[in-house]
Formats: C-alpha cells, sequence, structure tokens
C-alpha cells in the first residue's frame, strides 16, 4: 500500500467526498484516518495549541525543551478531536440519524453509512485513536506533576469527548461545550502545561478563537436545522429556533472582535493584534448571509452545497485564525523586543 503524502495534505486542509470502495480500501491508514476524522475542520485544533504556544512564548514561558510537550500535547489534542468524530458518525449512524441521504453524508466521506468499514472497524479505529490521545493526556499529567487543574481539564475533556454527541448535543448544549474547549479551555490549557499557570488574561485571550470555531457548530446546526429537527436531535438552533440561531452566530462574530478590541485598548495585546481586521470580507460576508434563511436550493455556482452558512463561518475562520496567528507572532516579538515602548504608550 503506497502512502499517500498528497492525500495526506490534500485532506488535511479540505474535506473529501468519495464514493468508489476500491479508492478507499487503496488510501493508507494515515490517509483513511484524515478523511474520515474530518481533518480539514479538526485543524481547528491545531490552531488553537499554536494561539496557546505562541501566548506562553510572549510571557517567557517557552524554552528549547518546551517544543516537546508542546508538540505531544497538540498531536494528542489534535487526536482526540478526530477519535470524538469517529465517535460522533458511530453514534448518530447507530441511533439512525446518519442514513437516508442525511446531511452528514452529503458533504464528506461517512464509512459507516457507505459501507467501506463496519461498526467493529469503527470501534477499533476509535479505540485506537483514544488510546493515542489519553497517552498524550498522560503525559500531560506527569509533566505538570499532576496538578489538578491539569487533572480537571484532562477529565472536563474526557467527559466532553465522550458526551458531546449525546447527550449534549441533543440538549443543545454541544455548541457551547465547543466554544469552552477550542477557546478559552484548550488556549488556556495548552498554555498551562507550558507554564505551570492558570492565567484568566489567556483565558479571555482565548474567547475570540473559541467563538470562531463555534460559530461553525452554530452555523452547521442551522444548516441542518430541518434534518436534525424531523429526527428529534435538539441541536441549539432546533431549541431555540432558526431565526433566532442566525442572530446569536452574528453576535458571535462581532463579539470575537469586540474582545480583541477591548484586550488591545486593556494594553493585554498591542495594536498588532488589529490585524484580524483583515478578515473583515469574511466577516461581513458571514454576517450578511445569516440575516436570511438558507435559501430552498443551491445558488448558482456554489460548490459545497447542502452546506450554506457553515460554508461562510469556516471560510471565515481560517482567515480570521490566519491573521490571528500572524498578530500573536508580531505581538510577541513587539512585547519582547520593545517592552518599555508599548508600556509607556499604554
Amino acid at each position: 500500500m503506497r502512502i499517500n503524502f498528497a492525500m495526506w495534505r490534500k485532506a488535511s486542509w479540505q474535506l473529501i467526498k468519495m464514493d468508489d470502495k476500491k479508492e478507499w480500501d487503496a488510501l493508507d491508514v494515515v490517509s483513511k484516518w484524515l478523511i474520515a476524522t474530518r481533518s480539514a475542520v479538526t485543524l481547528v485544533t491545531v490552531y488553537s495549541c499554536v494561539i496557546a504556544g505562541i501566548l506562553a512564548a510572549r510571557d517567557g514561558y517557552f524554552s528549547l525543551s518546551s517544543w516537546m510537550p508542546f508538540l505531544i500535547v497538540t498531536l494528542g489534542l489534535f487526536i482526540a478531536h478526530g477519535t470524538n468524530n469517529l465517535l460522533n458518525d458511530y453514534t448518530d449512524f447507530n441511533r439512525g440519524v446518519d442514513r437516508d441521504n442525511y446531511f452528514r453524508t452529503q458533504y464528506g466521506v461517512h464509512p459507516l453509512v457507505q459501507k467501506f468499514w463496519d461498526n467493529r472497524t469503527s470501534i477499533r479505529w476509535f479505540v485506537a485513536s483514544g488510546i493515542l490521545a489519553s497517552l498524550a493526556g498522560l503525559y500531560a499529567l506527569f509533566y505538570t506533576g499532576f496538578s489538578v487543574v491539569t487533572i480537571g481539564l484532562f477529565a472536563f475533556g474526557a467527559v466532553v469527548l465522550l458526551a458531546y454527541t449525546y447527550p449534549f448535543k441533543y440538549w443543545g448544549l454541544g455548541e457551547f461545550a465547543i466554544f469552552l474547549i477550542w477557546g478559552p479551555i484548550m488556549i488556556a490549557g495548552v498554555y498551562f502545561v507550558l507554564s505551570g499557570i492558570w492565567n484568566w488574561n489567556v483565558v479571555l485571550a482565548g474567547i475570540p478563537f473559541g467563538l470562531s470555531v463555534a460559530s461553525i457548530n452554530v452555523a452547521k446546526h442551522i444548516d441542518k436545522h430541518d434534518d436534525d429537527k424531523a429526527r428529534g436531535v435538539g441541536t441549539f438552533p432546533v431549541r431555540v429556533g432558526e431565526a433566532a440561531a442566525r442572530r446569536v452566530d452574528q453576535a458571535a462574530i462581532a463579539l470575537i472582535y469586540i474582545v480583541i478590541l477591548y484586550l488591545v485598548i486593556d494594553g493585554y495585546f498591542t495594536p498588532a493584534m488589529l490585524i484580524v481586521l483583515l478578515a473583515y470580507r469574511e466577516a461581513l460576508a458571514v454576517l450578511k448571509v445569516l440575516n436570511n434563511p438558507k435559501p430552498a436550493q443551491a445558488p448558482e455556482g456554489w460548490p459545497a452545497w447542502p452546506v450554506w452558512f457553515s460554508g461562510f463561518a469556516f471560510q471565515h475562520n481560517r482567515k480570521f485564525g490566519g491573521y490571528l496567528i500572524l498578530g500573536l507572532i508580531v505581538d510577541a516579538l513587539l512585547k519582547g523586543f520593545l517592552p518599555n515602548f508599548w508600556s509607556g504608550l499604554f
């Protein structure tokens, strides 16, 4: 079996749609895992970890010896996210949700629905991924001397991983859990592993990216509101209504920039962080499209149907996340090399 590095790269950047089992069977193990876990989306985990690493470096807690724990924890969290997606597909498939041309099966590979593998194989992949993710978590526990904070973070992450699909998503709490995990908790948690300090400013600094990730999830659940409601899946948009969910998602997008502006005015960030405003086109696009309900059919030239709102939110997350990381790098350099200059300004 040939290792398909091109597919690794492709699957890490975009969702893969594949219908031929022979094509699937010819893939290497890593390619299958990246596709099955929708790694183009799980890449947001790497973004969160990079944000935490830059903030730790800015505050003087990232040295040459920090690379090993940073890479292990980042890889572990990335695998944990993929493990959650495997469990999500397994649970929804066996509860009868991911069947009959359901939304999830229309935009990417679903190995169970497409009979690329069976339940037993899906469980094996879930267990193998879970073990790898748990080993990284155990490493973090040992590295931090079994700190109460690390134990709490490990436990909280495990609960969300196992309970997100059911019952959290059915209770309308899944979207909020995603905001917490990929924003303040993951960013402040990785920062804690590297620094040994729980920093509430870092918690606040983690909110914008967490909101951008949650905005994708809320948008996706608005996209499939009708399907979810018909199947009794009580996502946030199903609980509050499609129109209200669109307004909440707009508020989340706006709050991203309000929090960053506050942190700049407060002096925690230098004005370099205002580079995130270069994502304004994508932000305005998602805000505008959320003003109206989802079209009944794909507009001419739209390539990703039935994805609609989540497509715009995803593009915003990518652009915003890129500028956020660039801004953090410049901010860290300015704080490191010109600390007195910036403290004199604020």
